[in-house]
Order: structure tokens, then C-alpha cells, then sequence
């Protein structure tokens, strides 16, 4: 799997990251989202320097101009609830994409730290042999990604798959490493120390779906 790290270097989007981890202004769940959706723009950007492009003539008002355009079938598909903000970033970037959504969440079948991934609710568009971003803004252990890529792939054939993650632990990219084909593609905003106990990534952030549409029950 090829990994690419796109906070390296100093740019405004360790502006966005270092606002959605602070505690006095990430309680502004406006804020937050929109935060969220800035860096789905910068990392949309990172991105589709790496996609398929073919040559066109656009006719100006003046003129015919050469120039590239995508010739990638993009499909975005989010991990609900919390990978919308990070879909929406990447919708105002790619508008001409198709659009999927699967909801993946932890259970703990014996209210303890031990847990399973469902995945229950999808509506899902043709992949086949179209180029899949799959959009989860924390990849903490990596079991909800792998859930995900595993029921995309059960009726189809994406063509590339580029996972797309805000902040990551090292844990999960190993998981990834672990369980996906080497030649998808992970696209990390940031990289954190490690998991805690409780499987939850240090320091990261908090529960980025709480934060962006409120607690849940």
C-alpha cells in the first residue's frame, strides 16, 4: 500500500488540524465541520495530483486553449456519520463524482472495551472499475476501514481505491498494511503517537462525529 503523508511541510492546513484538536475552539461544532471540510479541500487537492488525466481543447470566447482535465470516474464514498464534513470537502473539489455512504460503528457486545465493526446502512453506487475515495476522518484501529472496503468489494471491482483519513495511528496504518490489497492508496492529513486502552488515538482528537453533529446515545 502506498502511503502518503501530506502534512510534512509547513502549509495552512496544520492551521485547520491544530484548531480541530484544540479544546477552546473545537466545542464549536460549526467551526468544526467546516474545519473538517478545509482540509477535505487540501487533501482533495494532494490527491488528484495523483489521478488520471487526458488532454482537451477548451474553446474560449477567444480562441482554443490545450490544457488536462480528470479522466478519472471518481466515486466518493463516506464513512457515516463523522466522514461527512471530510465528504463535502472533497464534493467541492470533485462535484462531478458519484456519491456513497456506509455507516460503520463499533459494537461492544459485552459492555466492555472489546468490540466488533457493523456495517448496516449503504447506499452505494456502481464502482466498478471507477476510482474509489474512501472518506473516514480517523483511522484509529483500522477495523472500520477494512469492514467497509470489504463489503465495497463483495459485488464489485473498483478500478483504485485511495483511503482518505484526517488524523491516523500507527496501529491502524499497520492493520491497513495488514488487511488491504498493496495497491490501494492511504492519504494521511496527520500522524499521531499510538491507540490507548480504550482503542482511541493519543493525542488526537476526541470522537470527531460527536463533535461535528453532537453525543449520541
Amino acid at each position: 500500500m502506498k502511503i502518503h503523508y501530506i502534512s510534512e511541510k509547513n502549509s495552512v492546513l496544520n492551521h485547520f488540524l491544530g484548531q480541530i484538536r484544540n479544546i477552546n475552539v473545537q466545542n464549536d461544532s460549526m467551526r468544526f465541520r467546516r474545519n473538517i471540510e478545509r482540509i477535505g479541500e487540501i487533501m482533495a487537492y494532494e490527491l488528484s495530483k495523483d489521478l488520471a488525466y487526458k488532454n482537451v481543447d477548451i474553446e474560449t470566447p477567444l480562441g482554443i486553449k490545450k490544457t488536462t482535465e480528470i479522466e478519472s470516474d471518481l466515486v466518493l464514498c463516506s464513512i457515516l456519520r463523522a466522514g461527512l464534513p471530510l465528504h463535502n470537502g472533497f464534493l467541492n473539489y470533485f462535484d462531478h463524482a458519484e456519491n456513497s455512504f456506509v455507516s460503520a460503528c463499533r459494537h461492544h457486545p459485552n459492555n466492555d472495551d472489546e468490540f466488533e465493526i457493523l456495517v448496516e446502512y449503504q447506499a452505494v453506487s456502481n464502482i466498478n472499475n471507477k476510482t474509489v475515495l474512501l472518506l473516514d476522518p480517523m483511522l484509529a484501529t483500522g477495523q472500520s476501514i477494512v469492514a467497509v472496503h470489504e463489503k465495497l468489494i463483495q459485488n464489485a471491482t473498483p478500478k483504485e481505491i485511495h483511503i482518505v483519513v484526517v488524523i491516523a495511528a500507527p496501529e491502524g496504518i499497520a492493520y491497513l498494511q495488514e488487511s488491504l490489497p498493496d495497491h490501494c492508496h492511504l492519504w494521511v492529513a496527520s500522524l499521531d503517537e499510538k491507540l490507548n486502552t480504550k482503542n482511541y488515538i493519543i493525542p488526537g482528537l476526541g470522537d470527531a462525529g460527536d463533535l461535528a453533529y453532537g453525543s449520541k446515545l
